[in-house]
């Protein structure tokens, strides 16, 4: 059952973005490129998480001569996944920043086009755009909604954009050297299969919940600038295992919501407390555990190639059921 609704959920989240669409004058989605600022110094924690990008990024862009003796170019790409509201998209920003490359972040209502064949061209424009602006990261938001199982689509033009995006990742119309194509997912497991292919998206990341000490430095920046009285932030970090990012930031907003009940009753601006933050910690669970549930059935009894062993080690390292 549980199955059956994260489909109808994907196909629900696919007609919403049809809603949504907006274009320029020639019919084309809007996607600039940027120089983001942020780099790995930005990125709390996750040490194994840079290790293994760096290797498979960053690496062979700085020391191309090195990774050239064993046959290996700078480009590629790489999957991004786990529990939503975990900085998947900041991550991919980092990257772009750590190797001062440009950065594309594209959604499906930026390629989806009104008539037959336009999606796939604006797709391939978006591509071209990233080669000519090399080095480049393309950041692929929600990789679910644009690369989807062909064999669950019933649509001929939703099938032709994962064709479509598959000949983009294999570069047969033009180089793809330094251009750099990171996917991000909630649920990977639902991709085409065909997208997990060699030279496509075989280097899986899990991006898994802030621990304790990377909670507190996201609450103190939510907090950053806010009236504040007699937080103990260590110990709101300490309380709030497996809340992810967003988790947090809904922690706060609670809290600030709660303080400005109290500012609007006395008429005086009233800090957020401790107890502000533990009554909203109170009335909140992890938004991650559900993710975890699935993604625990998935990896037990459908994960042939072992892909998310890691996921079940973080379960159970973690205490997760």
């Amino acid at each position: 059952m549980s199955d059956h609704n994260d489909r109808d959920d994907l196909a629900e989240r696919r007609r919403n973005k049809l809603k949504v669409l907006q274009f320029d004058k020639d019919g084309k989605g809007l996607v600039e490129t940027e120089k983001p600022k942020e780099t790995f110094s930005d990125v709390g924690g996750l040490d194994a998480v840079k290790k293994k990008i760096r290797m498979n990024f960053i690496l062979p862009l700085k020391q191309p001569e090195l990774f050239a003796a064993y046959g290996k170019e700078a480009g590629g790409s790489l999957l991004l996944y786990g529990p939503p509201g975990c900085g998947k998209t900041f991550l991919a920003r980092a990257i772009a920043g750590e190797i001062d490359a440009n950065f594309l972040h594209i959604e499906l209502q930026a390629i989806l086009g009104m008539y037959v064949g336009q999606s796939e061209s604006n797709l391939h424009d978006i591509f071209e755009k990233a080669r000519e602006n090399k080095p480049c990261v393309i950041f692929i938001d929600e990789l679910d909604a644009m690369g989807g199982s062909r064999n669950t689509m019933r649509q001929h033009h939703d099938r032709m954009l994962v064709n479509q995006l598959l000949l983009e990742l294999d570069g047969l119309q033009s180089f793809n050297d330094n251009v750099f194509v990171i996917g991000a997912t909630n649920t990977p497991w639902y991709l085409d299969s065909a997208l997990r292919r060699p030279g496509r998206f075989n280097h899986l990341i899990f991006v898994p919940p802030p621990e304790e000490a990377e909670r507190e430095t996201i609450l103190g920046l939510k907090l950053a600038g806010k009236p504040t009285d007699g937080l103990e932030l260590a110990r709101i970090a300490r309380e709030t295992r497996h809340f992810s990012g967003a988790d947090l930031e809904q922690l706060v907003k609670d809290a600030v919501e709660a303080a400005l009940e109290r500012t609007l009753e006395t008429g005086d601006i009233q800090p957020i407390t401790q107890d502000d933050l533990r009554k909203s910690v109170k009335g909140r669970k992890a938004t991650t555990l559900e993710w975890f549930s699935t993604a625990k059935n998935y990896a037990t009894f459908s994960d042939i190639n072992n892909d998310y062993q890691i996921v079940l080690d973080y379960i159970k390292a973690n205490g997760l059921k």
